[in-house]
């Protein structure tokens, strides 16, 4: 590895680092700017129970002392204890989400890859052709709808109707509709970004030359053009990975997944402040490493791109 890869790398775990503090604390501010508290809700709660809640999760300490306990305890990997879901902590909760949503989640990226890489190629090679019409005509639909109207399409059609499924999002078969309704839509874009850049390549001098060396058109195409085309659909990896991880808040929803998604949106409803922002994080962590995973793997794949 380069001296200039390296500092590429650090250069670029300095900036998540930094994007994540940032993130942490405007997430702390807005909650604490929003009206009422986590406890309001509760119409039972006398004042003196009230405060002694306020005092015994720190809600009751200045706002800056508040805000330096809040980083202290990031800095440690501790999110605190729900305010909501008694006798549970922030870490277990989101371990608990983190194991479904991790699965979900490379299920649909590998799904989005293998078969967009598939579809694009095919689309390239039959340029013009029917199958090249079918393969567009399917990647206009995806695009156009969003995944919780793909995910609710799915649940009704396959899940209620033809009852192919079953829709409580179990780790069985209920999890095909939620990889299906996260995959689709950047299986689609990566089908159309492999289609074009292989289209491009193909039509570039050492392709031609090749062929005319007798190179075979199996390996033209699957050792020389796709592998230049690999290099876009690679810098797509983080957009994606932040795409499904965002997509994952509704789909969970709709398909009753219980994962880490599922809490964000149940944590938002129920104003458990500590679940909040201890979500927020770990899922914006998770999308800043990716894309910094993908500006890795972009340099991997092809040692001509000067990082800067």
């Amino acid at each position: 590895m380069g001296k200039k890869t390296v500092l590429f790398i650090v250069k670029r775990l300095v900036i998540a680092v930094v994007t994540i503090f940032l993130i942490a604390t405007i997430t702390f501010f807005v909650m604490n700017a929003i009206p009422g508290g986590p406890f309001n809700s509760e119409k039972s709660v006398s004042p003196e129970t009230m405060a002694a809640l306020n005092k015994k999760y720190g809600l009751d300490k200045p706002l800056i002392e508040q805000y330096g306990n809040y980083l202290k305890n990031i800095i440690r990997l501790d999110f605190g204890p729900s305010l909501k879901q008694k006798g549970r902590s922030v870490n277990d909760i989101l371990v608990d989400g983190l194991k479904t949503s991790v699965k979900l989640g490379l299920a649909a990226a590998f799904l989005a890859v293998g078969l967009g890489l598939i579809l694009g190629t095919t689309a390239a090679v039959f340029r013009k052709r029917m199958a090249d019409k079918a393969i567009m005509l399917f990647t206009t639909a995806s695009v156009a709808m969003p995944s919780f109207v793909i995910g609710t399409f799915l649940l009704i059609i396959f899940g209620l109707y033809l009852n192919w499924f079953p829709v409580d999002g179990s780790l069985k078969g209920g999890m095909v509709m939620p990889i299906v309704a996260l995959a689709l839509y950047p299986t689609a874009y990566i089908t159309r970004l492999t289609r074009t850049s292989m289209l491009d390549i193909m039509g570039q001098d050492f392709i031609r030359t090749a062929k005319a060396k007798g190179v075979g058109n199996l390996s033209v195409i699957y050792k020389h053009t796709l592998r230049n085309a690999l290099i876009p659909v690679i810098t797509y990896v983080g957009p994606m990975i932040a795409y499904i991880v965002t997509g994952s808040l509704v789909v969970e929803q709709i398909f009753s997944v219980p994962g880490l998604g599922r809490a964000f949106t149940s944590s938002i409803i129920n104003r458990d402040y500590t679940l909040i922002m201890g979500t927020t994080i770990v899922l914006a962590t998770l999308v800043v490493l990716m894309n910094l995973v993908s500006d890795i793997m972009y340099k991997v794949v092809d040692p001509r791109v000067d990082l800067n």
